[in-house]
């Protein structure tokens, strides 16, 4: 209802986006100034008044190219970012009656928006790997299609929780040590105190200027002091039984959209409306494919 209420027409959608690009107001490309911007009848572009060059505020954001109403876009992001655990791109098809290509692809830019931001992680931060196996969604032994074996084969995801904080997770190739350092060094804050499980891969933390406490996982040692992975096991958690409740099935291709869904619904977790936050990244993320 407050969905409706804030956008009720194309129009009102319309009159939003042009506000949020352009607070000041709109400066013309060719008469180099701010001017008075007229909207274009039928079409979803405004005509500076002075000299009439036309203006598209979709464009560099997701929404560029699409014929799809605005009001069905605000619709997708607001569902997305509503539920716990995702919604189905078969189920956005049914509720705003689109192709189940359009409602697939919608979602699709809409978890661009949801990509990790640049910055570093610091405080107490949790890393942690997992494997999302090839099998993961077939109805075989429970076990296994959740990935919750250790039978290290199939797609690996690496993770970062700050604790309090935000959550980053990356689709890599291997779990070995030559991957995931450039990763943590690169989004993790010298000087910060990291929590693993015993892996190997992080042993060498220390070198690289951060403080480092594990617990032994193969010994059934989940806790140690303030030491524990827990944050992160729970992201891990939440995704493999969300896509295995909703989406069914996800390729090796997309693995990567999804799981920033995962984390950027983890990071905003405490955020009075998801909405808005996602709303204010509709231009961060360019248009691409």
């Amino acid at each position: 209802m407050d969905l409706q209420q804030d956008f009720p027409t194309e129009e009102s959608c319309m009159t939003w986006l042009v506000e949020y690009l352009y607070p000041e107001g709109i400066t013309c490309k060719r008469c180099q100034k701010i001017t008075k911007h007229y909207r274009d009848k039928g079409r979803k572009s405004y005509s500076c008044g002075e000299c009439g060059h036309h203006m598209h505020p979709m464009a560099n954001t997701v929404l560029r190219g699409s014929t799809t109403p605005l009001q069905l876009w605000f619709y997708v992001i607001f569902t997305m970012t509503s539920t716990k655990s995702g919604v189905s791109a078969a189920q956005i098809q049914r509720e705003i009656g689109v192709t189940y290509k359009t409602a697939w692809r919608m979602m699709h830019q809409v978890r661009k928006m949801m990509a990790a931001p640049d910055g570093q992680l610091s405080g107490e931060v949790e890393l942690d790997e997992t494997y999302v196996h090839a099998n993961v969604f077939k109805r075989s032994s429970a076990k296994i299609r959740y990935g919750l074996t250790g039978n290290r084969k199939g797609d690996i995801l690496f993770g970062m929780i700050e604790r309090g904080g935000k959550a980053k997770v990356w689709h890599v190739k291997t779990a070995g040590e030559r991957v995931l350092t450039p990763i943590i060094r690169a989004n993790v804050k010298p000087g910060t105190l990291i929590h693993t499980d015993g892996y190997l891969a992080y042993r060498k933390l220390p070198m690289w200027g951060y403080e480092h406490r594990w617990t032994d996982h193969g010994k059934h040692e989940f806790y140690r002091e303030d030491s524990y992975t827990q944050n992160i096991e729970n992201l891990w958690s939440h995704f493999k039984r969300g896509i295995k409740g909703v989406y069914r099935h996800v390729s090796s291709t997309h693995l990567q959209a999804y799981a920033d869904e995962y984390a950027w619904r983890y990071s905003n977790r405490n955020s009075i409306s998801m909405f808005w936050v996602l709303m204010g990244r509709l231009d961060v993320i360019p248009f691409s494919g």
